[in-house]
């Protein structure tokens, strides 16, 4: 493998420059003095932040953006072998790594660096600790996998030995990296595009969880089933965290950090006990909504406590915490109707989400829905039909294909079908247009409107709100 000196800056090209994380790596290369180009299939306000910051991007994939100055190439696991650029790099001898043996790479010239994995959560738990440990004092380096408006963008540069970084399982990118300590916040069936099943899934989340050293720390919830499979021997300690409160399904199983005596406040969030290695420790308030964030928070916490930040910090910083972008982000309202946008794809998230979202409203819940890939929405079709039934009315648009190419057997008419078993009213439209002269001729004042999906969808409720 390619190995870069990070002390040497070189040249190098991202083939997918415009992701989240692609586009948060090729910034810091940037900073640190290497000349960085890269290419995207198509221009957004990632790309063009890119191209302020004096990184030359070009649009389209194209042999031609491979030139022999070029000393590495960096691209995604989305990228595939047949890739003009990917091909030509390889013919040209140029040497190439993925994202993930990027990030790899980078953790080992910081001495306490900590992965976020999971397969929901990871984003909102990676901007809770980075907050946390930015208030803190640790000034740390962070890369996230959203939007933080906090740090002004997905990336931050920081001057310590923490680095704070978002672990995806797609493709097993999780095990290039090389953590100190780990946070693994749940395990469900997804991305079977790649992986064979839940087992298989399981089975890298252990492996992942056996690369954190003798001297680190693997925080994981108590709640995931079987966990004791995932950290059986491991040399790290392992701490364990959850919600006892049994007015929202839980249990007093021993965690070493937990959350009780749980009250909800309209819209708002939420305050909790804290309980950290079997003693009480404080009131927790958040200002973000769901119960499935009061467990996100749990490993933030713990995370901030064993780096030595003072209780009272951590409590001030989660009191302020607004949530990163796309995760139940409050949009505006109109003619009384409030717009919520969430980038839930995955149907643990969207039960997760919309059960939160059922109890701050009395009048009609509507969910206006983008599927997320052709093979994700096949093999939970079901799944997705009784996660999304929770809403009163649900709108579908057309899946959205990310990476995939349309196998023609699989549609989000096949998904309104099912949701029908249900007897909800659920409508398709094939564009944005159609869908947003639907809801503003259906959707009343005091009604909650939820766009989800993890692709466009959000531009629907923008649009409605002339942003």
């Amino acid at each position: 493998m390619y190995k870069i000196d990070f002390r040497k800056p070189c040249r190098v090209h991202f083939i997918g420059i415009g992701g989240i994380s692609m586009s948060a790596f090729a910034e810091y290369l940037h900073n640190l003095g290497f000349k960085v180009s890269g290419s995207d299939l198509r221009k957004s306000s990632i790309t063009e932040r890119l191209t302020g910051l004096g990184i030359e991007v070009s649009y389209g994939h194209r042999k031609a953006n491979i030139t022999p100055d070029i000393d590495a190439v960096v691209y995604t696991a989305a990228i595939d072998n047949d890739n003009e650029e990917y091909v030509a790099a390889n013919e040209m001898g140029i040497p190439s790594l993925n994202r993930a043996e990027l990030i790899g790479q980078l953790m080992l010239n910081f001495k306490d660096s900590i992965a976020i994995s999971g397969t929901h959560g990871k984003t909102t738990v990676t901007s809770m600790l980075s907050l946390i440990f930015i208030e803190g004092g640790l000034d740390p380096t962070i890369a996230v996998g959203g939007i933080l408006e906090a740090i002004g963008g997905n990336m931050r540069m920081g001057n310590t030995e923490h680095f704070i970084a978002e672990a995806c399982e797609y493709k097993n990118s999780f095990l290039e990296f090389n953590p100190h300590k780990g946070i693994i916040l749940n395990i469900d069936e997804d991305h079977l595009d790649f992986f064979k099943d839940l087992n298989d899934i399981r089975n890298s989340f252990r492996t992942f969880a056996k690369k954190i050293p003798k001297d680190g720390q693997l925080f994981i919830n108590g709640e995931i089933p079987d966990y004791e499979e995932i950290t059986r021997d491991l040399e790290c300690e392992v701490l364990t965290y959850g919600i006892i409160d049994p007015a929202y399904g839980g249990a007093d199983r021993g965690y070493d950090i937990a959350a009780g005596s749980i009250q909800s406040f309209n819209m708002t969030g939420h305050s909790f006990d804290l309980y950290y290695k079997g003693k009480y420790l404080d009131r927790i308030y958040l200002n973000i909504i769901g119960i499935h964030n009061i467990s996100n928070s749990l490993p933030a916490i713990g995370a901030g406590l064993e780096a030595g930040i003072p209780i009272e910090s951590i409590k001030n910083t989660l009191m302020n915490f607004k949530g990163a972008k796309r995760r139940f982000e409050y949009k505006g309202s109109i003619h009384g109707v409030n717009i919520v946008d969430d980038y839930a794809h995955h149907p643990t998230e969207i039960t997760a989400t919309l059960t939160s979202a059922r109890s701050y409203t009395d009048k009609t819940l509507w969910c206006v829905f983008q599927p997320h890939t052709y093979s994700r929405t096949r093999k939970h079709l079901k799944e997705f039909a009784r996660a999304l039934s929770i809403a009163d009315r649900i709108v579908l648009a057309d899946i959205y294909a990310a990476r995939e190419k349309d196998p023609g057997d699989i549609s989000s008419l096949d998904l309104a079908e099912e949701i029908r078993k249900y007897g909800k009213d659920v409508n398709y439209f094939s564009s944005f247009d159609e869908i947003e002269s639907f809801l503003l001729e259906n959707c009343i004042n005091g009604d909650l409107l939820i766009t989800m999906g993890a692709g466009d969808i959000v531009t629907v409720g923008e649009s409605l709100l002339g942003m």
